[in-house]
């Protein structure tokens, strides 16, 4: 067995197998497992995905909210077995494949993204 097809067969085995299907615009919340000392629990990150990234394994995503009125971006990698799971509140619409322009927004247009649904109820 060449390098190659081993490398794919131990990469195949670390992939998501429920792996969800979001984008840029959308709004998730992330469930990641965190350790505290010999405990570990389940700790959300709700917030618009603001960019994804790489391919493979190394696929990661950058999701951001407003807390206490500061803005706070986390990086998740999306194969990792430290993120129990991604649920997916609500799908956006953008034109971007990166939302950086939100970063610099105030209160409620910092998480102004607007949603699938609407659009399509306004042209009808």
């Amino acid at each position: 067995m060449n390098k190659a097809a081993l490398f794919d067969k131990i990469e195949g085995e670390q992939f998501r197998k429920d792996s969800p299907k979001f984008s840029v615009g959308d709004s998730v919340r992330v469930h990641t497992k965190v350790v505290e000392g010999d405990k570990e629990r389940i700790q959300t990150f709700a917030g618009v995905v603001m960019g994804i990234r790489g391919r493979g394994l190394n696929q990661t995503f950058t999701v951001r909210r407003i807390s206490y009125g500061e803005g706070v971006e986390r990086i998740f990698p999306t194969h990792s077995p430290r993120v129990d799971k991604i649920e997916v509140e609500r799908e956006g619409s953008v034109r971007r494949a990166k939302l950086t322009y939100l970063r610099g927004r105030i209160g409620k247009g910092a998480m102004a993204v607007k949603e699938k649904d609407t659009l399509a109820a306004a042209r009808k």
